[in-house]
Formats: structure tokens, sequence, C-alpha cells
């Protein structure tokens, strides 16, 4: 496979990302932000993934007296997922563990997105990591949809 034809190929994969903004995939939440990760960090958990650490940075703007509409990163991975990626290209550790953020924009719509991995493999080309990542994309994606949804 060409790696100009990555980005295309997760889309087919994937479906059409509800939303692009600067290279995340982001996908409207049905709650709060807050809810969303709740609900991702619950999913991550439930499927064996390690929560390294959730950021409120609504939380750090308010303890130097700014406001930020609701804006949470949850950082978690396991090596089962990371490793394989690694050992095609150490260079994927900059994008390891996974990132997700949930947030509010301007306008009160709530979002919950993730780095559309398709830039970072063309940022750090390996054909023989392409099947490894698209999978990896797979099941972050269905993680991110999930907790976007209804409970």
């Amino acid at each position: 496979m060409k790696l100009p034809a990555i980005p295309a190929l997760l889309l087919v994969l994937l479906g059409t990302p509800a939303h692009a903004i600067d290279g995340l995939i982001a996908v409207p939440c049905l709650q709060t932000a807050k809810v969303c990760l709740d609900r991702l960090e619950t999913l991550a958990q439930s499927r064996g993934l390690k929560i390294f650490v959730r950021i409120d940075h609504a939380a750090g703007a308010a303890s130097i007296g700014e406001t930020l509409r609701p804006t949470e990163l949850l950082i978690f991975g396991h090596p089962k997922g990371g490793t394989p990626l690694l050992k095609c290209s150490q260079v994927y550790g900059i994008s390891l563990p996974l990132h997700v953020l949930a947030w509010e924009d301007v306008k009160g719509k709530r979002w919950i997105g993730y780095h559309d991995p398709a830039g970072v493999a063309q940022s750090h080309p390996d054909a023989a990591c392409n099947t490894i990542l698209i999978q990896q994309t797979r099941n972050l994606d269905e993680l991110v949809r999930t907790a976007a949804r209804e409970p």
C-alpha cells in the first residue's frame, strides 16, 4: 500500500469523521464533555487499559484566575497496543500513550476527539506499521464513539 493512500483508507475503514479540526478526529458528545470523558475512562479501564493521567484544563485556568470552557484530556494505553507500533518505528512513541480530548466549543457544542493517525503515518512513514496502525485506530475510534453516545 502506498503511504498517500493511508488517509483515504482510514476514512473508508472508520467512516467519515464527524468533524475534522487541525488533524483531529472529533465526534459530537451527546452529554457534557466531562460525562463523555468519564465514560471513555470507564470503557478504557474495562478493557484493561491503564489510565495514566486526566487533565482538567479548565481547572488549571481557574487556578490562575482565568476561565476556560470545559476542556479535559485523558492519557491512557497498554503496552500490548503500543509496543507493536514502537517495534515498527520508535518514532511512534511521540504519540503514545493515547490522548483523547473532550471539550465544549464556543457555540456550546460538546466534542470528544483524538489525533488523526493518518497524519502520524505520513510524518513517520513505515509501511510495515500500516496494518497495526489501522487496527489500533479502529479500536480507539470505537472507544471514542461509544463514549460519545447516550448511555
